[in-house]
């Protein structure tokens, strides 16, 4: 007796309760799947926006304000770095490269980061990868600007515009706004999927040339403003930066070099080490990831109730179906089996397709995000995460389907035992 062409022909003469059982099952296990995979994007973005980079050095603040503000371009600063004290730590023998950046302005919502050429050179994201760019080149004069890849796509700039920057970062136009020293686009860098792409980079002199004649935060009076044609790139060394990037020669000095600067007595910093305070802040996350994926078993189990639910629901029509098949030999036994084959095979064949929908899904996602913003989704199709969760909802599936093999299975006895009428 071949069970399994039974349990087949069983479930076609049940077409459109098996179709809606297993369509049940593929979208919850595609959804469980899915939530792994989201959770694994947010990750790798999350822990790959900077790589490469052993401190992080900025005024004294709380370890995750100095990160999110200088990496993820989150919250403000409170306090300065003084020039002498970057260039002190620049010509430090430990270090091998450093990147200064100065923020406070921003344009239309978007963050201005002012920086240096050593930004474009030693900058690192998801592991190894450079900043490139699009179209034009690097800032090099006073009155140039970069545009990440979704600046220049949300607002649709292109090399040669002006842009006008707003002092302090706001969320949409600016109130006070440097009209006088209009910036020129020279550059548009290629999409990252990091919050690079939410930004607008000019140089250190820039940033002091639109504040030079700006009195304790205050805009210059009418007839003060300095000409922007008559500043010069040399008469323009900043005071102060926001934060410093920073890689030592050898691995080793990190952590000498991050005590050395947290205890330095000539002015309060803070160094904190990126991917140490990149696994403080996911960890802090953690809830969130485990909410979704808690939705995702729920889910998960509904389906698999609904198959339950299906095949005690059937048990009773199909009396004269287990009667025949007692009467060509079939034991309780081949009639159990034949219940947990059917569960397993709507339960094997909804997770192979919940895999295929969600892989399905995920491409065409990643197409989009990556035509339309730039952002990079994980090409991982299989995942040690998957796999698990992928054998967890097949082994959900075998117990749920031993539950109408069981009802089966006394069923079969009980109507064995009956005489005969």
């Amino acid at each position: 007796m071949n069970l399994a062409r039974i349990a087949w022909a069983s479930l076609l003469s049940r077409r459109a309760a098996s179709l809606l059982t297993l369509f049940s099952i593929a979208i919850s296990v595609a959804l469980l799947i899915s939530v792994e995979r989201l959770k694994q994007g947010a990750e790798e973005g999350f822990t790959g926006a900077i790589s490469q980079t052993d401190l992080i050095v900025g005024g004294r603040t709380g370890p995750l304000n100095l990160l999110l503000y200088t990496v993820f371009n989150l919250g403000t600063a409170s306090t300065q770095v003084g020039i002498e004290t970057f260039d002190k730590y620049k010509a430090h023998p430990a270090v091998d490269w450093v990147i200064p950046i100065s923020l406070g302005d921003g344009h239309r919502g978007f963050r201005v980061v002012a920086t240096d050429a050593s930004f474009k050179e030693h900058y690192r994201f998801k592991k190894d990868r450079q900043i490139e760019l699009k179209d034009g080149v690097w800032s090099a004069g006073i009155w140039d600007v970069v545009l990440g890849g979704d600046v220049a796509r949300s607002l649709g700039y292109k090399l040669g515009d002006k842009v006008v920057l707003a002092h302090g970062v706001t969320s949409g136009e600016g109130i006070l706004n440097h009209d006088d020293k209009p910036f020129t686009v020279v550059g548009i860098m290629e999409p990252t999927g990091t919050a690079l792409d939410q930004s607008l980079y000019i140089t250190l002199e820039g940033m002091e040339g639109i504040h030079v004649d700006w009195k304790d935060g205050a805009m210059p009076q009418p007839g003060q403003e300095i000409a922007a044609a008559s500043l010069k790139m040399e008469d323009l060394r900043p005071h102060n930066i926001t934060a410093f990037f920073l890689r030592t020669k050898t691995r080793i000095e990190t952590l000498r070099l991050q005590r050395e600067i947290n205890t330095d007595t000539a002015e309060p910093l803070l160094a904190i080490i990126p991917g140490v305070a990149l696994g403080e802040l996911w960890r802090s996350l953690g809830h969130v990831e485990s909410a979704l994926r808690g939705i995702s078993w729920l889910v998960l189990i509904t389906g698999l109730c609904t198959l339950i639910v299906a095949l005690l629901t059937s048990l009773g029509a199909r009396r004269r179906e287990m009667a025949i098949l007692r009467a060509v030999g079939a034991g309780p036994a081949h009639i159990m089996a034949l219940l947990g084959l059917e569960a397993v095979g709507l339960v094997g064949l909804g997770a192979l397709l919940g895999y295929v929908l969600q892989a399905a899904g995920f491409w065409a996602l990643g197409l989009y995000l990556k035509a339309e913003y730039g952002v990079v989704l994980s090409d991982a199709i299989f995942s040690v995460g998957q796999v698990k969760l992928f054998a967890g909802a097949l082994i959900l599936g075998l117990v749920a389907g031993l539950i109408p093999a069981i009802s089966a299975f006394r069923m079969s006895v009980r109507d064995g035992l009956r005489p005969p009428a």
